[in-house]
């Protein structure tokens, strides 16, 4: 009696090896169980080909295969819709933090002039600001123009991420 499986077509060449194993009578409990491949993440595919080559990223996706590089396009698609900032926060995320952030965070702060650096620990995350113990959180300086504000954040992002 023939069986019925369920899977990915195997290449003529390999289905006859598998077809002649069978006929020749060898114990199916010693043939390895192949597992499926595991589905490709293709938004996160989509996020570096746009990432690496914004002009080129639907050309970057079309070797995943014809119905995974439909899909792959949907999500670029969806991708290059959203605003620049919202872009770059989804790569931040997917992606996550770099490696040396500490090193390159204790390199601003030591570069940085007195007002961008209380500035910049101020907006440092928790577990960021125990990289300095000698500081104190300060009030901000109702005298430090808003740019100051802006220009710490930037440079916490650019250092970590």
């Amino acid at each position: 009696m023939d069986t019925t499986r369920v899977g990915r077509v195997r290449s003529p060449a390999r289905k006859a090896q598998a077809t002649v194993a069978v006929r020749s009578g060898v114990d199916r409990d010693k043939t390895p169980i192949r597992r499926p491949p595991m589905p490709l993440p293709l938004e996160r595919y989509a996020l570096v080909a746009w990432v690496l080559g914004r002009e080129r990223a639907e050309l970057l996706l079309e070797g995943l295969g014809a119905r995974d590089a439909e899909r792959a396009k949907a999500h670029l698609r969806d991708l290059a819709s959203l605003p620049s900032p919202r872009r770059q926060a989804k790569v931040s995320v997917e992606f996550g933090e770099r490696a040396d952030a500490a090193a390159r965070l204790k390199t601003l702060m030591d570069e940085a002039p007195e007002p961008l650096r209380n500035e910049v620990f101020r907006r440092l995350p928790p577990y960021h600001r125990s990289l300095f113990p000698g500081r104190r959180v300060e009030a901000a300086d109702p005298l430090s123009p808003p740019a100051l504000a802006v220009l710490a954040e930037r440079l916490i992002r650019e250092a970590t991420r």
